[in-house]
């Protein structure tokens, strides 16, 4: 008999979470399914004849056996024989073309609903990506998009398909015989309770050996990349790692085995339902075979039927949980294109063509947002990377606490405070160059992320040439500035492709003219590859002082108005570190530029400092000016001198000395 619909892989899949189903969701479901509504038309067009002809055959046979053979009528036979071929050859092709159209609904929406979920994610803030996991984002765009789509592309049609085939069948074998129509359906609850309890079991392991599998999969991301690799090796960890994933791998094996005997066992189940079943027709029509009420040709019929009949009963009866599973997957798409943007356009944003370069910052204060109504909300999906909570110790923390990125990467006790910035007011120039220092965690890289709105700022605001910068448009904003962080992040792509990522359109000349501004361009040109040498994932081929240069020469490609930087050149060497503050000069040379102030070098050249501490600027001035009021500048500077100078205290004091 045919087992048609009664494969494995719906008794694997996560049912435990089942959306409410609404109208409006199923609304906004279709929506997606509009565009492919001649494509859908086809498909149950193309199902209609598939059924209609996979219920001739069973009817070709019964006049084989009861009327051609006895009747020794040969030209039946040959026309008959001929459709047994017909048919077949007839389902395969509309099986193609089923397929096809089926794979052109599924992609299609596959496409837009990925475009809408990446387009949703570009309008996220900076906040929003520091506390969400890559690994959500990945599993959304991956596994939930193609779980959505199944939902149309698959479980719609195939409730279409198999409500048809069991309406007609059902109407086929009333028509022959209602007795025996009867007692096939009888068995049907048989069916559904011992599908229900295997499919419990089955999902149970399949569960345990998605967690298993995911757990595996962490682990080997986290050591094969390449910061893991470097660790694993520098702590001579390899031995540990690589019994660490046996374990793992065990575990997932002697599952997969768990999984594999008892879906043969739930088979083995099936089989023998079945053919209880079938003995109870073939007995029972036998019975009226002898008695004369019942020829041979319409048991062999029935049975025929009775095969399709309980393949697309069995799928029905799955249909909810595989279209609940879809809703699921489509739930969390729609929850990031709904997200609200917490870095909104103004309804009618001002162009700012060409920026003049004053900056000014009216009694700002900015505290990290706690609440979640902007960030992603915490599922738990089965078989994905992102439900691992701890990926080597395997254990889960008590309780997990998002702090901001000051407070990440600056967890020093003595600027712990509630707002990372309190009313701080200052004024930059046009062309100016404004050095900001103070102790790790003040604040110097919260106030720079907010001047190309990578956050707004809670109270207060800051404006460029005098517009404030929630009226201008975010493209606008920021083609007038440039950032080069202190960790500078390139592309697992080539010199030439990271370089024109600033502009698109610059020609090889633009490339090698902003690459000798940034002391960069003779290095390049003495590789093999010159500008197409690979850079490797995020940059680790080239060194600390290779990758910032060509920053700064992306930098340079963008040309801006307005830089802002952290000039973080005190773990470089010094050769390095001397092309880079030469190359620094001639960037910030006739721009505004806001600096993150390291060397002493720069803060000199600086036209104002700003000190900034526990989130206030605490003093402003010239360095001369600084030095003078003996504060907190004064402690900053001496203290750093002293510590880049130790056992060569009688040298006069450098420009050179580092300050952070």
């Amino acid at each position: 008999m045919s087992y048609h619909g009664m494969g494995l892989g719906r008794f694997t899949r996560e049912t435990t979470e089942k959306p409410r189903v609404t109208w409006p969701l199923l609304r906004r479901v279709f929506t997606y399914a509009r565009p492919y509504g001649w494509h859908i038309a086809g498909m149950l067009l193309v199902i209609l004849t598939t059924t209609g002809l996979s219920m001739l055959s069973p009817l070709i046979l019964r006049d084989l056996i009861d009327h051609t053979l006895p009747a020794r009528d040969l030209t039946r036979l040959l026309w008959l024989s001929l459709g047994l071929l017909i048919i077949p050859t007839l389902q395969g092709l509309m099986s193609i073309l089923q397929r096809k159209l089926n794979a052109g609904v599924g992609e299609g929406v596959i496409y837009d609903l990925r475009v809408a979920l990446y387009s949703g994610l570009q309008r996220m803030s900076l906040r929003f990506f520091t506390n969400t996991k890559v690994g959500e984002l990945m599993s959304r765009l991956n596994n939930d998009v193609v779980g959505a789509q199944n939902a149309i592309s698959n479980t719609f049609v195939s409730i279409i398909t198999n409500l048809i085939q069991a309406v007609v069948v059902l109407s086929i074998m009333l028509s022959l015989e209602w007795r025996l129509t009867i007692i096939s359906v009888a068995v049907m609850p048989l069916f559904i309770f011992a599908s229900n309890r295997m499919a419990d079991r089955l999902r149970d392991i399949a569960h345990q050996a998605m967690e298993a599998n995911a757990q595996m999969n962490a682990m080997m991301n986290e050591t094969l990349n390449i910061g893991g690799a470097l660790l694993v090796k520098l702590f001579g960890r390899r031995q540990q790692e690589i019994s660490r994933l046996a374990d793992r791998a065990k575990k997932v094996a002697d599952l997969g085995v768990k999984r594999s005997y008892t879906g043969s066992i739930f088979i083995s189940i099936m089989m023998l339902l079945s053919a209880v079943g079938t003995a109870l027709v073939y007995g029972l029509g036998g019975y009226f075979v002898i008695m004369g009420s019942f020829t041979v040709g319409t048991i062999v019929a029935f049975g025929s039927y009775l095969g399709i009949l309980y393949g697309a009963l069995q799928s029905l009866s799955n249909a909810p949980v595989e279209f609940a599973t879809s809703l699921v997957s489509f739930e969390r798409v729609f929850e990031v294109i709904d997200l609200p943007v917490d870095i909104p356009e103004s309804a009618h944003p001002v162009h700012l063509d060409k920026a003049i370069g004053g900056i000014l910052f009216e009694d700002v204060t900015f505290k990290y947002k706690s609440g979640d109504e902007y960030l992603l909300s915490d599922v738990r999906r089965y078989g994905s990377m992102d439900s691992v909570t701890t990926v080597l110790s395997g254990t889960a923390p008590a309780a997990e606490k998002r702090t901001s990125v000051e407070e990440e990467e600056h967890p020093l006790h003595h600027q712990a405070r509630g707002n990372a910035l309190e009313h701080v007011s200052f004024n930059v120039e046009p062309g100016q160059l404004v050095a900001l220092v103070g102790p790790s965690g003040a604040g110097k890289t919260t106030l720079t992320y907010l001047i190309p709105r990578l956050y707004d700022p809670t109270e207060g605001r800051i404006l460029l040439d005098g517009i404030d910068l929630r009226d201008l448009s975010l493209e606008s904003l920021s083609n007038q500035i440039g950032m080069v962080t202190q960790e500078t992040y390139l592309f697992h792509d080539t010199i030439r492709t990271n370089l024109l990522y600033a502009r698109l359109d610059a020609s090889m000349a633009d490339l090698e003219a902003a690459c000798r501004t940034a002391n960069i361009h003779d290095f390049i040109a003495n590789l093999p590859d010159g500008y197409d040498t690979i850079v490797g994932e995020r940059g680790y081929r080239l060194s600390g002082g290779e990758k910032q240069r060509l920053a700064l020469a992306r930098v340079l490609l963008k040309d801006p108005r307005i830089l802002v930087l952290d000039e973080a050149t005190s773990s470089l060497d010094s050769e390095s570190e001397a092309l880079i503050q030469e190359a620094m000069k001639v960037v910030m040379a006739k721009r505004t530029s806001i600096v993150i102030a390291h060397r002493l070098s720069t803060i000199l050249a600086a036209d104002q400092i700003l000190v900034i501490d526990r989130g206030q600027v605490v003093e402003r001035g010239t360095h001369t000016d600084l030095l003078s009021q003996n504060g907190v500048y004064t402690h900053l500077y001496n203290t750093q001198f002293k510590k880049g100078h130790a056992g060569s205290r009688k040298q006069p004091p450098s420009e050179d000395a580092v300050l952070t």
